[in-house]
């Protein structure tokens, strides 16, 4: 099963992805998720992949999106969905089943829901935490990544997953280190925020002043409902190491 672990993780890597990680689907929370029971009983691993974002594009970003960052914005899902799509091939040659799940298509537009919660299968792999910005945030990159999941029963070791508020990381085989695996002092995804949706607290997130703004931004300067700018104002430390490719 290690094996397996390192194939797919290096495979991944080979296809252009920054992030990698697995869990035991068994254990995330999915009352929410918009999937019939049956499929999602029938997977007892979720697979987290993960893209950074350029700096650069983001950094173009001042008070609303860019066309620029919307360009980048669907190519890495597409890239996303490529890597999902190349890693479930595989995993079927070897008479296993997978399911990948689209990188950026939601559903439940108010609610900003798509099939499943890619960032909440990204923390159960280890892969960073809930951000104030009610994104994933990661050590290396801060929220400025995109994600994609891929359900499946070939064999797999489970990424090392945080104890609360911090990580281990480290290697398969390597003595793990612990690194603070939160927000900590960090306030600058509030300050990007011109509708005030981003509070101190995580579980406090407005999600209809969020979907107001990017209806706002949808009408006035991209054809989709994208913002960027707490994407941006999240940078991650760029000093953190892990496990992650």
């Amino acid at each position: 099963m290690t094996d397996n672990y390192s194939l797919l993780k290096d495979f991944a890597k080979s296809l252009g992805a920054s992030l990698f990680g697995v869990c035991d689907f068994g254990k995330v929370e999915k009352g929410d998720f918009l999937l019939s029971e049956e499929m999602l009983a029938s997977f007892p691993f979720a697979i987290s992949i993960g893209v950074r974002l350029s700096p650069a594009v983001l950094a173009e970003i001042k008070d609303h999106p860019t066309k620029l960052y919307f360009h980048h914005y669907k190519v890495v899902n597409y890239l996303l969905d490529t890597i999902a799509l190349r890693i479930t091939n595989f995993i079927l040659n070897k008479g296993k089943n997978a399911l990948p799940l689209p990188a950026s298509q939601t559903i439940d537009w108010e609610r900003q829901k798509g099939h499943l919660s890619h960032k909440r299968v990204a923390v159960a792999a280890g892969l960073g935490w809930l951000g104030r910005n009610n994104l994933l945030v990661t050590p290396e990159y801060g929220a400025q990544v995109r994600l994609t999941t891929i359900l499946t029963d070939f064999p797999l070791v489970i990424s090392q997953v945080p104890a609360e508020g911090r990580r281990a990381v480290g290697g398969l085989e390597s003595e793990p280190r612990v690194l603070n695996f939160n927000c900590g002092d960090c306030y600058a995804c509030l300050a990007s925020c011109p509708v005030g949706a981003i509070k101190e607290r995580q579980e406090d997130f407005d999600y209809l002043k969020c979907f107001s703004l990017l209806k706002e931004f949808q009408k006035r300067y991209v054809s989709q409902y994208i913002c960027g700018l707490c994407v941006s104002a999240c940078k991650g430390n760029k000093n953190a190491t892990s496990d992650a490719i």
